[in-house]
């Protein structure tokens, strides 16, 4: 099988190299990168341009910012893998875990994997203790309207059969992409699995992007998505 890797960057400089090389060492053969530039500010697109594009598939240059969800949708229709998983440009997440979370795809019990920060036993780093309340409020009322039993909707590794994630129109344009795409495949009856991975949590001061407004769009779409579609 053919996995195709999706990673949306913005302002990842100090991240970017690492995390490709880290995606191309990672133990899955073959492998096909897609890296979006949400327009960086920083010296990302110099890194891109000069250091990664000839390692990876495909970089594709947003014109303007218009956020992670954009970028995905930009990322997931170029893609041509069998399966598609989706790497954020931080180091707060291990490729090296590839393995365990397409196995129930491979193994064709899954069509969509979830890989869980607050499931197993795999190490976590310690960081901001408001920021798990407001995952485990917005995960619960996301599972009490999909009727899912999901841990972890706000992670970034998600693995979807690409027939799937490429039937989905996803409409969101930043962090929204979340509740939008764990609504929408809840609606088309997938097969869902939730595999624990370890986590390396940045802080602000690290680069952390989310913040509180982020949570109340993301409420904001498990409503509009799951009740008002």
């Amino acid at each position: 099988m053919k996995l195709t890797i999706v990673i949306p960057c913005y302002n990842e400089a100090a991240t970017i190299e690492n995390i490709v090389a880290a995606v191309l060492g990672a133990p899955y053969d073959e492998k096909e990168i897609i890296v979006i530039d949400d327009c960086s500010t920083d010296e990302t697109r110099d890194i891109l341009k000069n250091k990664i594009e000839s390692k990876v598939s495909c970089v594709i240059y947003q014109p303007e910012n218009r956020g992670k969800g954009a970028a995905l949708r930009e990322g997931i229709g170029k893609a041509s893998g069998d399966i598609v998983i989706i790497q954020d440009a931080d180091l707060e997440y291990n490729p090296s875990e590839y393995p365990k979370i397409l196995q129930p795809i491979i193994d064709n019990k899954a069509d969509v994997v979830f890989g869980s920060r607050f499931m197993g036993g795999e190490p976590h780093r310690v960081v901001y203790f408001w920021h798990r309340v407001g995952n485990g409020i917005i995960t619960l009322i996301s599972n009490m309207l999909t009727n899912l039993n999901l841990t972890d909707i706000e992670t970034c590794y998600k693995a979807f059969r690409r027939e799937i994630i490429q039937s989905i129109k996803i409409e969101e344009n930043r962090f929204g992409f979340e509740p939008e795409i764990t609504a929408k495949i809840a609606k088309l009856k997938c097969r869902i699995y939730e595999v624990g991975i370890s986590y390396y949590g940045r802080t602000y001061e690290e680069g952390k992007k989310i913040n509180w407004k982020d949570g109340i769009r993301a409420l904001y779409c498990i409503i509009k998505y799951n009740l008002l579609r």
